[in-house]
């Protein structure tokens, strides 16, 4: 189980937050200008390292708010949110 630190709530069990993928995707400035693989790069393809990485959380059963969390891939711990 992760504890995420929520900066509202507290700690809290990872099961009252939703995962919301990677942090600091910007949407296209014209989407209607990508073509299909770009726009599919843009929908499907995100960076999987091993080592630190930028999160999304939802606190779905908390206040409501989405956090930016920083994970490690490997051991999960979790530096505090930003």
């Amino acid at each position: 189980m992760l504890l995420i630190d929520c900066p509202h709530c507290g700690p809290r069990d990872e099961n009252e937050f939703r995962y919301g993928g990677q942090a600091g995707i910007a949407y296209p400035e014209r989407p209607a200008e990508l073509t299909d693989d770009e726009w599919a790069g843009y929908v499907f393809r995100r960076d999987n390292p091993k080592g630190w990485f930028h999160e999304r959380w939802f606190h779905a059963h908390g206040c409501r708010v989405w956090l930016t969390v920083e994970r490690h891939t490997v051991t999960h711990e979790i530096r505090k949110p930003r």
